[in-house]
């Protein structure tokens, strides 16, 4: 294998498809995440659910948190002392000036923050969490019509290749 050179991963990336449908997405930052054993195998084994996830900055010590993301059981550490609960907030990591960018952006009306990714990196757990507006219904149609309008040209294309 040439130096420099990613392996390639055998462990998933989840992603949070709902999150690109509700939000409009202005500015994403990768964050790493604090996990306990158990919590690391069951996101190597893809059981995790970002949908109802949101991050916050604590505003006493400035920290980032992920709320809301569902790390279910892993199996075989059942039986451990050690286990994870499932739904339990979770410390994310990330540079103390982009955290203070992040908490100055989502004090304005209507801007959050979601997750939109979990992967791994270099053996590290990270989170890609974007900053994000909500969309309206009329948004979410134009999307829906947007990429029904862009499958019917790609479906032509092919078609003519033929």
């Amino acid at each position: 294998m040439a130096k420099g050179k990613a392996k390639p991963s055998s462990t998933p990336e989840i992603n949070n498809r709902k999150a690109r449908h509700e939000y409009h997405i202005l500015d994403t930052l990768e964050c790493g995440i604090v996990l306990v054993g158990s919590e690391v195998k069951a996101v190597r084994a893809g059981q995790v659910s970002l949908n109802e996830g949101f991050a916050r900055v604590d505003e006493r010590t400035g920290e980032l948190f992920l709320y809301g993301v569902h790390i279910s059981d892993y199996a075989p550490a059942r039986g451990s002392v050690n286990r994870h609960a499932p739904a339990q907030v979770r410390k994310l990591l990330a540079h103390r000036r982009e955290i203070r960018k992040l908490a100055a952006e989502t004090r304005v009306k209507g801007t959050t923050m979601v997750p939109l990714k979990m992967y791994f990196k270099d053996g590290y757990a990270k989170v890609l969490i974007g900053l994000a507006t909500g969309k309206g219904q009329s948004d979410k149609r134009e999307d829906v019509k947007k990429r029904d309008a862009q499958r019917d040209m790609q479906r032509a294309m092919t078609r003519k290749r033929i």
